[in-house]
């Protein structure tokens, strides 16, 4: 086979594979045409030497907001995913389905990264979630869209891959679990995940928890207290490894307000690894805390995950949630997405959102992107 492109000599990180060594990877039609050593190099060949850089399959943030122009969190997926590593950005309700066809033509089709999303049960989405004004679009029922959302879902089947909805005492106000019920059923009736914001109570943790299915995501699954994971002894609570035991997923989601080093510290020492880490980048996050992908990835390796672990929560762990086992991977004939990255040393400043500071030992960088077969290098 000809390939268009060979990744050479790169240290390659492949969880999906099992994968850590030096070898090559090669790209062809828009697809992984090869694994391995010494892969033979065509006359049409474009070779990089990735000698002293790690190669990953690409990444995949499970959590973004970049519905661009269309609301006023959404971020430029291009731009974003560009300097971050990502080749799969996934946006977790900007839109429902009154906007999801403003979103998909002028964006999501447009972006030369790949976008997927979760459809938000809520008619407009997020749409009024700013420095100023903040009306939790799940706090009015008569804003709950079931069935024009299952109609949506169902005929966006390629990029739609779960429905979204957010509760707590910011997003649902005084109304409980009930939003929660309203996606579980579109989540029922369309056959996707769901994926479960969670702010402060009400509804408490617990409940959120009792009330998800064998892979549904909880995002914010590490977020400070009130609503955190861990006990004020920080214990891991035990509805989190039942949850888990049945098949519930667990996702970073750091965000603006959802994620802190205190509860990640316990959580670690407590054996209990997030599923999936994402940045939940948007516009009041972007300059800070969360800035992107990489940085939240770096600030897991630092608190203390494996570089392995931190690799496969942000390729093949997310490729599970999405149900999509095409992607996170560097297996001959999967989506020629690939990620370069380099692992720097150093004394490295992170923030999370309550404002604690942290040293850290290393800071993971992107150094370039290929996305369906090509050098995606960042601008």
């Amino acid at each position: 086979m000809q390939h268009d492109l060979i990744l050479k000599g790169a240290r390659v990180i492949d969880p999906s594979q099992n994968h850590d060594g030096i070898c090559d990877v090669a790209f062809a039609d828009g697809r992984v045409s090869g694994f391995g050593r010494d892969l033979p190099v065509g006359p049409g060949t474009q070779v990089r030497d990735m000698g002293g850089a790690i190669v990953t399959p690409g990444l995949i943030d499970l959590h973004t907001h970049v519905y661009w122009g269309g609301t006023s969190i959404g971020i430029d997926a291009d731009a974003f995913c560009r300097t971050s590593g990502v080749t799969t950005s996934v946006d977790t309700g900007s839109a429902g389905p009154g906007n999801f066809a403003g979103f998909r033509k002028h964006v999501i089709d447009r972006s030369e990264a790949r976008i997927l999303a979760y459809l938000h049960v809520s008619f407009a989405g997020i749409y009024a979630f700013s420095k100023t004004i903040m009306v939790g679009e799940s706090q009015d029922p008569r804003l709950m869209a079931p069935r024009e959302a299952v109609e949506v879902a169902e005929a966006n089947r390629d990029v739609i891959v779960g429905i979204k909805v957010r509760v707590g005492r910011n997003s649902s106000g005084d109304q409980g679990t009930a939003p929660l019920n309203i996606a579980l059923q579109v989540a029922e009736e369309t056959g996707l995940p769901l994926m479960a914001h969670i702010d402060e109570p009400p509804p408490s943790y617990e409940e959120v928890l009792a009330m998800l299915r064998p892979g549904d995501v909880l995002t914010h699954a590490f977020r400070p207290f009130p609503n955190s994971p861990v006990t004020a002894q920080g214990a891991v609570k035990p509805a989190l490894r039942e949850a888990r035991a049945r098949g519930v997923l667990f996702d970073i989601g750091h965000g603006k307000g959802s994620f802190a080093f205190k509860t990640a510290r316990a959580m670690l020492a407590g054996g209990f690894m997030p599923d999936t880490i994402s940045s939940d980048v948007h516009q009041l996050c972007i300059d800070g805390p969360a800035f992107d992908q990489v940085t939240t990835m770096s600030k897991m390796l630092c608190l203390g995950m494996r570089l392995h672990d931190v690799i496969a929560a942000s390729t093949v762990n997310a490729a599970v949630a999405l149900k999509r086992m095409e992607y996170g991977t560097l297996t001959v004939g999967a989506l020629g997405d690939a990620t370069v990255l380099a692992v720097r040393d150093g004394a490295f400043d992170y923030v999370d959102t309550r404002g604690e500071h942290m040293t850290g030992a290393q800071r993971i960088t992107s150094e370039g992107v290929v996305l369906r077969g090509r050098w995606w290098h960042p601008v």
